[in-house]
């Protein structure tokens, strides 16, 4: 009886875990078909990937150098054998998939590049944006359908599309610079992603000579460019938040300024054709031209 225990004891614990092991392992095995597999029944995908980045032989560390189609989407031997569906084990970029596991897919080789070293840090990441929201795994046959800068960023930014629509505005629509030229895309250690420290580091870019250092600085402009401008786009000329003079009189209040509109109306008074001009153009730039900073007196910066 106890041989017979033994064996029934080494037949449970020892022989049976064996064979499941080796049951499961059988059916989990996947191995790579190559890509001519693949064209066999998806051949449209098979065309739009030869003329993609990916599919180039003369770029060295492309997909087609090793497994093709199955560097991305993974072995293909059971989604062949079955004929394909979804419960193959293939890796499907569609948008139910989760972005931080289709993102994973393209870091597992442009991880190293450079544009992608704050990629973790970036807004699209924690947005849940993944790279083929963006990017085009395949070339795509119809060229409208691959979007580019700014239709691209557009198409996610809406509102942002209407402020460049307006009067005054960045010449993003005419082509001169990209939404990229400012923000990093890819993420950054600047607010909203912009390419450099502080809003004012990076408009004094291109406006270098509203940098100062000035005699007479105008503590808004030195604050943050914003106090004043609407950066995408605004109804007012210069991309003014309000129009002049209403602009400056939200920080300079009441003080009895002859050209304020709304104080000291007695300075308009006399005969019906004295001092009436003061009316027209009433603007604070038709004395302080100069608002970003001087280095004469601000009263008479022309």
């Amino acid at each position: 009886m106890r041989w017979k225990r033994s064996i029934l004891l080494i037949s449970v614990f020892i022989v049976l875990p064996l064979l499941l092991f080796a049951q499961s392992n059988g059916k989990e095995k996947m191995e790579y078909v190559g890509t001519e597999t693949c064209k066999g029944c998806h051949e449209g995908h098979y065309k739009d990937f030869i003329k993609s980045a990916h599919g180039k032989k003369a770029i060295s560390g492309s997909p087609i150098h090793r497994e093709g189609c199955e560097s991305c989407h993974g072995p293909g031997s059971q989604h062949a054998e079955k004929g394909g569906g979804k419960e193959t084990g293939l890796f499907g970029f569609g948008k139910k998939a989760d972005p931080n596991a289709k993102s994973s897919k393209c870091l597992s080789c442009h991880e190293g590049s450079k544009s992608l070293s704050f990629w973790d840090m970036g807004r699209h990441k924690s947005a849940g944006i993944s790279c083929d929201l963006c990017h085009t795994i395949h070339a795509k046959s119809d060229p409208s359908s691959n979007l580019k800068e700014p239709d691209l960023c557009y198409s996610c930014h809406r509102y942002i599309r209407t402020q460049q629509n307006k009067q005054s505005h960045h010449p993003v629509n005419e082509g001169r610079i990209k939404c990229s030229s400012c923000h990093e895309v890819h993420g950054g250690f600047g607010p909203k992603m912009v390419k450099a420290d502080s809003v004012n580091d990076l408009c004094y870019k291109c406006h270098a000579e509203k940098r100062g250092p000035y005699a007479f600085e105008h503590p808004p402009v030195q604050e943050n460019c914003l106090n004043c401008h609407e950066v995408h786009g605004s109804n007012h000329t210069k991309l003014l938040v309000r129009k002049v003079p209403f602009l400056c009189q939200s920080c300079h209040t009441r003080t009895g300024h002859p050209s304020r509109p709304a104080t000291n109306f007695h300075s308009f008074g006399g005969p019906a054709t004295s001092q009436k001009n003061r009316f027209f153009a009433r603007s604070c730039l038709n004395c302080h031209g100069n608002i970003h900073g001087s280095s004469r007196s601000p009263a008479f910066d022309r």
